[in-house]
Order: C-alpha cells, then structure tokens, then sequence
C-alpha cells in the first residue's frame, strides 16, 4: 500500500548536522559493523537514548535505555539471570524436575550485534535500539537465551555445509480497547464506523478499514529496515497477516521480534490494540506463525531439497520425516501457552495432524507449488504468540533430525486433513512439556540446560492458570454440579 504523500510530507527527517559528512553506510539495512561505525550513525541521527534489548523466554523486550554517551563508552551491560526463570504472567515458579535457580541470581552480560542497530521510529525524542546476545562472565552464549538457542541449530546446518532459508507469516487481530480482563475482546472500530462482524479472506475493503493504521506500520518498518512482503486480511475480524521476505533465519526471527514491538506499538497510537495471542476470540479463527522452510548447499547454492534433475531429493523427504516424527514432541516451543492449544482445534481451519502433502493447506507441513529451485516446506502449526527464535530453532531442528536420521516420512495426504476428532499432537501444555523433555535428541540440538528451564517456566504458567476460574466453569458447573 503505498504511503499517503500528505502524511508523508508532514514526517520530515531532522537535517543532518552540518559538520559532519554522510557516512557511506548510513543507508544500509544492516551496514553498521563496528564501534566507530556506531558512533556515526548516532551522531548523523542526533540519536539522544539507546535502547538494548533482548529476547526473554517468552519473546518479550528486555534490557536498559541509557544516553547515547554510555553506550558508546564502553560501558558494561548486565541482567540478572533470574529473567529467564520468570513466567509470563511475572511470577518465579516452583523448582520441578531438573529445573533450578541460581542461587546467587548472577549476572549475565548484554553483548550489543551491531547489525541490528536501527532507529526506534514511534519515540518523541531520537532514540535508537540494538539487539543484543546474552553471554556469562567468561564471555561464553548462554545456553538457555533464546537467541543462542536459535545460533546452535543454525550450526549444525553449517557443520553439514548448509544454509537454512525461511520466510516466516504472522498473523494477528487488532482488537478496541479493552482494560477489564474479564469482558470479551471485540474488534475495534474502522474507518467506516462499524465493527466486522465476520472475516473477510483478502478483503481488500477490509485492509482499508485500517488505513491510517497500516500505513504507520509500514512507515515503522522501512525505518527500521523490516522488509515487508505483502499485508493481506484474513479470516477473522480485523485479523491480518504479514509476510516477510525469506532469508536467514537469525535475521528474520529479529525481524518477526522487532515487527511485534512495532505493530503494537503503531496500533495504540490509533487507539487500539494488537494481540499475537494464537486464540483471542471465542469462534474466530486463530493466529499463526507460518514458517517456509529451504535449504541450500553453501558451496553451490543449490536447493538441497532437489535432486539435478529437479526432482524431489531425499533430504527434502527427509526434512519431512523429521518434522513429521519430531515436531509433535516439540510443539511447546511453537505452541507455549494454554491459550495456544484453543487454537489447535478440529475444524477451526488449522492443522490438527502431523499429516504433509502437495500444495494442501489442511496438512501441519505443506510443500507450495513452486518451481525445483525454490522447493520448500511450509510449517503451519505454530502460532503467532510463540517466541519467534524459539519456533524456528525447533521448526528447523526437527528437519535437521530428519535428514541427518534419513527419516522417511509417510505418503502425502491430498484430502482434507483438519476436519472431525482426529488429533496427533499434544492436546495440552502439560502434555507438550512432557514430550519436549522425553525426547533425548533435543538436549542435542537445544541444550539440556534450555530444555530444563523452558520446561521449568512452562510448567509454572500451567499451575499460575490452573488459579483462575474461568466463565465456563461458573455457567455451567456453579448450580448444576
């Protein structure tokens, strides 16, 4: 959607500072390499504050804001490691199994990647933020940060001589405000006056109703270097989904990190809210996370997924099996809340099956038309409130498994796979951490330590939810039990 000239007009950039040159990268999406670098794009900018950040188990911003000043002089930069034990909901769960507390609730150092540094677009003042990695005292990744875990599955494709390519689709709702937990949520009023009382797949009217909205969005994003692909309306209310443009998936899980915080950070300047949960409203459709998924040789640059004929190679079967075979026991890093499993639910138009086939959107793993070259395999089942490193680091292990196990995977399914009772996943998260901490070669490819706390963490938010006692259970169990 193009920009609106006028709006544009008005958003004019801060002159540059006379006594400085333009730095030949200024204009590069990720140019910035090194500390000097950093210190004139910050001056070009007039940047006053700079953000850190960094991924929490859940997905969630952590970090410091500080004066451009502290960080570039050097100044170290720590959290307490306390963070990565915490719940959603904020509370420290109970030691289970084999997870434990630092007793010392130590520090872990921020390590700023420079590559991520890029301007925070809806702040008054001139502000900047930069991802950063999580090291311990020595220096050496911490096992358990989501951003680590996702680096030790990127290795072992790279060990292999192969480079994992994906392109991940985010769906979400934007929702009117709401500050009673208790009442529904409902979607927000558009540009016409009225609330969507249903769904309207790729309504181009639809992605009207919003289009002040969605032309922040994309303002935000080009100033931050996120690539949009495409923006469509889909089945729910006021439910969209963005595409992204496929690439490395260390950079487009920063993206996915980054395009959260901006989308709603772009919606409450409208008034109204934007939600990643997988299931927001009673009836509607869910929210995913698609992923697609590829493989090239590093040397070549070849689709290892064709043979040089073109045909299907068996590692592309392979990737299946793998995902087939593994993803189920690692659904709670694609699924991780209660609220995840209302979504993956028969004939709510969402894989309920570990079933792949051709071009199939009833399936858990689709292989789109496309040409050999670009032969790929989407996965659709995780959802849009997962952590997005975490969803990739496992989406990609499980193929991993499979073509280094040479899994074979099961006849392709050309039917409609998501409709009646049958379900081959795990129905819950009590279940889903069970099978994640039973499979023995994800302490392989994620690290005990990670599968412990994870586990740990999740297994908290279940006893945290287990004390609320929902409407249902007041309709129908209050007189009648």
């Amino acid at each position: 959607m193009a920009p609106n000239s006028k709006r544009t007009a008005d958003k004019k950039k801060p002159a540059a500072p006379k006594s400085r040159s333009k730095p030949a990268f200024v204009d590069n999406k990720r140019g910035v390499e090194n500390w000097k670098q950093v210190s004139e794009w910050l001056n070009w900018r007039g940047i006053e504050d700079l953000e850190c950040i960094t991924p929490d188990l859940a997905g969630v911003p952590r970090g410091k804001m500080m004066p451009t000043s502290k960080f570039t002089s050097n100044t170290s930069l720590s959290l307490p490691s306390a963070l990565y034990r915490q719940t959603i909901s904020g509370e420290y769960p109970e030691e289970t199994g084999n997870f434990r507390y630092d007793p010392g609730d130590g520090d872990l150092k921020l390590m700023p990647d420079l590559s991520t540094l890029t301007t925070v677009p809806w702040e008054s003042d001139p502000t900047a933020q930069v991802i950063c990695d999580i090291v311990d005292s020595e220096g050496k990744d911490v096992e358990y940060a989501p951003r680590n875990v996702l680096k030790r599955v990127v290795s072992l494709y790279e060990q292999k001589g192969w480079r994992p390519i994906v392109a991940p689709e985010i769906e979400f709702y934007l929702i009117a405000l709401n500050d009673n937990p208790d009442y529904p949520l409902q979607p927000p009023v558009g540009r016409s006056g009225r609330t969507m009382a249903r769904g309207h797949s790729y309504s181009i009217a639809g992605v009207n109703e919003f289009d002040e909205l969605i032309d922040d969005i994309y303002h935000f994003s080009e100033a931050q270097g996120l690539e949009i692909d495409t923006l469509i309306h889909e089945e729910g209310p006021a439910q969209l989904e963005i595409n992204l443009r496929h690439g490395d998936p260390l950079a487009l899980a920063d993206q996915v990190f980054m395009f959260k915080r901006t989308l709603r950070e772009a919606a409450l300047k409208h008034g109204i809210y934007a939600t990643f949960m997988a299931k927001p409203m009673q009836g509607q459709a869910g929210s995913a996370l698609h992923i697609h998924q590829s493989v090239v040789d590093v040397k070549t640059g070849e689709n290892i997924f064709c043979n040089a004929d073109g045909s299907p190679s068996s590692n592309f079967f392979g990737f299946i099996g793998g995902m087939q075979h593994f993803v189920p026991r690692a659904l709670v890093m694609m699924a991780p809340y209660v609220n995840s499993y209302r979504r993956l639910t028969p004939d709510m138009a969402c894989p309920v099956n570990n079933a792949w086939g051709y071009d199939n959107r009833t399936v858990a793993f689709r292989v789109p038309g496309s040409d050999a070259s670009n032969r790929r395999v989407e996965n659709r089942l995780p959802s849009s409130d997962a952590n997005p490193y975490l969803a990739l680091a496992a989406s990609l292990a499980c193929g991993w498994l499979g073509m280094v196990k040479g899994l074979v995977p099961d006849s392709p399914t050309a039917t409609t796979a998501n409709e009646g009772t049958t379900v081959e996943l795990p129905r819950g998260l009590l279940e889903a951490v069970s099978t994640l901490e039973s499979e023995p070669a994800f302490s392989e490819v994620f690290g005990a330590e990670f599968v412990d706390m994870y586990s740990g963490v999740k297994r908290g938010e279940f006893e945290t939810f287990m004390q609320v006692i929902s409407p249902w259970e007041r309709q129908y169990l209050l007189l009648n039990v």
